[in-house]
Formats: C-alpha cells, sequence, structure tokens
C-alpha cells in the first residue's frame, strides 16, 4: 500500500488533501508546524504526524529519515497570509525549504513528488490557461512557485522520480481565511451588513477545496507527469458568485457593486482547461 508524506495538512487546502487521501485508504505520514496538531481531525491509526518548528527551514538530510518509508510525497504547505504572502520574502525560504525536501526525498528512494502550484504561474492575460500557455509569473509567490516547479521538473526526473506539479486556482470552503471573498460575504450577509464590493464583472474558475483536493488525489495516484491543471472549466463573474451567496440569505440588496474600484492590474478572465 502506498504510504504517503503530507506537508500542510492542518491548511485550508493541505486539510481537504489530507481527507482525500484517507477517502482513498492510503496511509498518510503528515508534517506540520509544532503545536498544530489540534488542527488535525479524524486521523486513522494508520496516519502518522511529525511536527517541526518550522518545515520549510529543515535540511535535507532531515528530510531523507522523514522520507524514509515513503512512496510518494504530497507537498501541499507554503506561506499564504492573506494580503500578505504575494510579495513577502517568505516565498524564498518556501522555496529553498521546498528545494530541501526534494533531496531528502530522492535520497530516501521516494518514487513520486506531487508540488502544488498556482495559476498565477501563468501568463495572465492569456485568459483562458492551458496546460501550454507560457508562464510569466509577475509576483514573488507566483516567481517562487514557477521556480520549484521548472528546477524540480529538472530534478525529478533525473533521480528516477516521477513527478507531478497540480497548479490551483480559485478554492472555496472549509478552512478558508475570513479574510478571502467568499468568508467575508457570509459575514456580511449573516450580519445584515452591506458588502462592499468592486463592478465584479471579473470572470474566474471557482473550486470547492473538497472537490480540487480529490482531483489532485486522482492526479497524484495517476501516472502524469510534469503540470496539472487542479481547475473546473466553468466561468463565472465574481458578481454571479456574490449573488448565489446572497440568494442563501435572501440578501442581495446588500451587495454593494462599484463600492471599490477595480484593480486595473487584474486580469478580466482567469479559467483554467484540464489538457
Amino acid at each position: 500500500m502506498t504510504r504517503v508524506l503530507l506537508t500542510g495538512a492542518t491548511g485550508f487546502v493541505g486539510h481537504a488533501v489530507l481527507q482525500a487521501l484517507q477517502a482513498e485508504g492510503l496511509p498518510t505520514r503528515c508534517v506540520i508546524r509544532k503545536g498544530s496538531t489540534d488542527r488535525l481531525e479524524r486521523l486513522t491509526d494508520r496516519d502518522e504526524v511529525i511536527e517541526t518548528p518550522d518545515l520549510f527551514a529543515e535540511s535535507a538530510d532531515w528530510w531523507t529519515q522523514i522520507c524514509h518509508g515513503v512512496d510518494m510525497v504530497v507537498h501541499v504547505a507554503w506561506y499564504a497570509e492573506p494580503g500578505k504572502y504575494l510579495m513577502s520574502s517568505r516565498n524564498l525560504d518556501c522555496l529553498s525549504g521546498t528545494l530541501a525536501l526534494a533531496q531528502g526525498a530522492v535520497a530516501a528512494r521516494v518514487r513520486r513528488f506531487v508540488g502544488v502550484g498556482t495559476c498565477f504561474e501563468y501568463d495572465l492575460t492569456a485568459g483562458d490557461l492551458y496546460l501550454d500557455t507560457p508562464l510569466d509569473p509577475q509576483t514573488p509567490y507566483a516567481a517562487a512557485k514557477a521556480g520549484a516547479y521548472i528546477a524540480l521538473s529538472r530534478f525529478l526526473p533525473s533521480a528516477d522520480v516521477s513527478f507531478l506539479w497540480g497548479r490551483l486556482f480559485y478554492l472555496y470552503g472549509p478552512r478558508e481565511d475570513a479574510r478571502r471573498l467568499i468568508p467575508y460575504l457570509h459575514q456580511q450577509m449573516q450580519a445584515g451588513r452591506a458588502a462592499d464590493m468592486t463592478s465584479g464583472t471579473q470572470i474566474r474558475d471557482y473550486m470547492d477545496v473538497h472537490d480540487a483536493a480529490r482531483l489532485l488525489v486522482a492526479d497524484a495516484m495517476g501516472s502524469q507527469t510534469g503540470a496539472s491543471n487542479i481547475c473546473s472549466g466553468s466561468r463565472r463573474t465574481v458578481r454571479e458568485l456574490a449573488e448565489e451567496i446572497a440568494d442563501l440569505y435572501g440578501r442581495r440588496d446588500l451587495l454593494n457593486f462599484g463600492a471599490r474600484p477595480d484593480n486595473i492590474t487584474d486580469p478580466a478572465v482567469v479559467v483554467g482547461h484540464r489538457t
């Protein structure tokens, strides 16, 4: 039976991935930040937990020990604090820590390595994003993710490690940070307060985090290598999404479109395609 090492299992995406792995009956070794075990739920007797003060500061030698007996690594962890992560220098720490993890995985003879990237790696002016859309990251976050993808796509196959890089699009669901759009809308509707929005004309590819996790795990367990778009392929405007949420409360009147200026650098369309 495949044993999986999972990073980021206490986070928004990582916890959904953990649940998807458990649904497949895969024993999982979770590497988490020290003191965050209370954020893990429904562990089975086949799951393990390893704590570290900072997994991105650990050496390749440390990772070699941690990866011993592991068949596949699913690396979800990354710095992702809303309002800060896009431009943060901590992305460089995540990049170097990811490369150390990969080195340890190779030394431990892990057979498959799955990393998690972002649609922001692409040239977003293309709008519809395919696997062959050129990369053109515009922030330190996107550049660090793209850098990890490029480095690992050359390094891991040369060491006989199968490599998959799943690029996430726009996700929502449990454990989502309260500062993000969808939790904000729910908070405002529940409190009966106006939700100040941009024009809402942006077209996005939204997906439930659990659907995305199941898709990522399915790709991880398959034979695909290289990049994979973890997306729905559906097109919705931000306005349509906001109205769907407001309708759950019967409060479209609380949506204040145009109260916030549109970001002139925000792409008009970001929609993923699986091929």
